[in-house]
């Protein structure tokens, strides 16, 4: 695996710690600063990444070229790269995990220079992978049931972009993607249907929708809205007989254009006047969880989601963090204006109702005891993953778990009361001692000025 998955500000910091022995074990988390507006929750996402990233984190010979032939290093920091490795300890919350502002998410605990090599692309899987599965547990909860299919690979930003999407959606709640490839490299089910353009192809629509069923009989799903969508519709019922006498049953039609619930009511007036009851009706086209919940009295089976789940449009960044939080042994913190950090290696415990839902999160540093349930667990140690990751079918019924446990305060679409998360009086207590600590030393500075 890649090691110069960096930005230039990480070597150059190696080499700093190099050239002064600062190698001792530091504490790193990522975090989310702050919910975005109209956001409630977040969903964790991207960690099986992240320890594969990190258990085969070398660099390769290409790399160790460039680091020698830039000219910008000393022999230290080379040989220091050559060998390589990450050795550190790594807790986290399990994928699908709600979670809140400020609560750790991943701890990291290695060797300074180690910690902070990876800090990028740590937190460049992390973020995106979170962003779009937070995004599709919001679709989930607003298509209560309906089912939802990932068709955004071609709006993403990037090869990559569109496999980590396509899981992060299925994780959060999916039912499947349109990207094949996902389909090779998660196992995710993959659904498709038939673009406009094999319609404009032939000379006749009904022409089309024969050529397209005769082909592609299983789970056959056929395009309405190119011409005229009633009339497509029209023809569907014609067709029906004819194909179901060849064997063929016609499953679905999808609407990609207009207003979507108009068409839909007629469409289904439509088929059901011919008996075709059991067809179902999948939208596409500029869906997002408002769309999904203002079609909710529609009759509307399913969704193809695409550019609005894989950018997550309507807020396509999370203010991410990855921060020291301890070194030597003494515990960090960032005090600089709306962007402070709490100190210390911390644990995140979570309350809940008698009726299961959650109730409160404590943020407390580790070794601290609180009701509850602790939400990071180890991953890694020394390196190396203590055992195999869940795989993707037990994360999505996790994060189903967490789906069914948010308040209904918290599971809505608009922007509700925040999420209680407590502070410890440990942890205050913590940050009142580093601001101490860090003033005394600013003192001292000073005077010997």
């Amino acid at each position: 695996m890649k090691a110069l998955y960096c930005d230039l500000y990480a070597l150059n910091m190696v080499q700093a710690y190099l050239d002064n022995g600062m190698t001792d074990e530091a504490v790193f988390e990522f975090f989310v600063r702050r919910l975005p507006p109209g956001r409630n929750f977040l969903m964790a996402a991207g960690l099986a990444q992240v320890a594969e990233f990190l258990d085969g984190l070398a660099i390769v010979p290409d790399e160790m070229r460039w680091l020698r032939e830039s000219g910008r290093f000393k022999g230290n920091f080379l040989d220091y790269m050559e060998n390589f490795r990450f050795s550190g300890d790594v807790d986290a919350m399990p994928e699908g995990t709600i979670f809140f502002a400020d609560e750790p998410v991943v701890r990291v605990a290695a060797p300074l220079p180690e910690a902070q090599l990876i800090e990028a692309r740590l937190m460049n899987i992390l973020h995106f992978q979170t962003l779009v599965a937070s995004k599709a547990a919001r679709m989930v909860l607003a298509a209560d049931g309906r089912s939802l299919i990932d068709f955004g690979l071609r709006r993403t930003h990037g090869a990559e972009a569109g496999l980590f999407a396509a899981r992060a959606a299925y994780l959060a709640g999916f039912d499947g993607t349109a990207t094949v490839a996902a389909g090779l490299a998660y196992g995710i089910p993959v659904a498709g249907t038939m673009a406009h353009s094999f319609i404009q192809a032939h000379d006749s629509e009904t022409a089309a929708f024969e050529h397209f069923a005769r082909a592609r009989p299983e789970g056959l799903v056929l395009l309405l809205d190119t011409y005229d969508t009633e009339e497509a519709a029209h023809k569907v019922v014609a067709l029906a007989g004819r194909l179901a006498n060849e064997g063929i049953t016609v499953s679905g039609v999808r609407l990609d254009s207009g207003d979507l619930a108009d068409h839909a009511r007629k469409v289904r007036t439509i088929l059901d006047a011919a008996g075709l009851n059991k067809i179902r009706i999948l939208v596409s086209g500029g869906i997002d969880e408002e769309t999904i919940a203002a079609l909710s009295t529609a009759p509307v089976d399913g969704f193809g989601v695409g550019g609005s789940l894989v950018t997550s449009s309507d807020h396509p960044v999370l203010d991410t963090a990855y921060k020291l939080q301890e070194y030597r042994g003494l515990a960090r913190r960032k005090k600089s204006e709306g962007k402070a950090t709490w100190p210390g290696r911390k644990q995140v415990f979570r309350q809940y109702q008698p009726d299961g839902k959650m109730f409160q999160d404590t943020l407390a540093l580790e070794g601290e005891t609180f009701p509850g349930e602790p939400l990071l667990v180890p991953v890694m140690r020394g390196g190396r993953p203590l055992a195999p990751l869940p795989d993707l079918a037990a994360i999505r019924r996790h994060a189903a778990a967490q789906r069914d446990r948010l308040p209904d305060a918290v599971a809505r679409l608009e922007r509700g009361p925040p999420y209680e998360v407590r502070v410890s009086a440990r942890v205050r207590a913590l940050a009142d001692e580093v601001d101490r600590r860090v003033a005394a030393q600013d003192r001292a500075d000073k005077a010997s000025r």
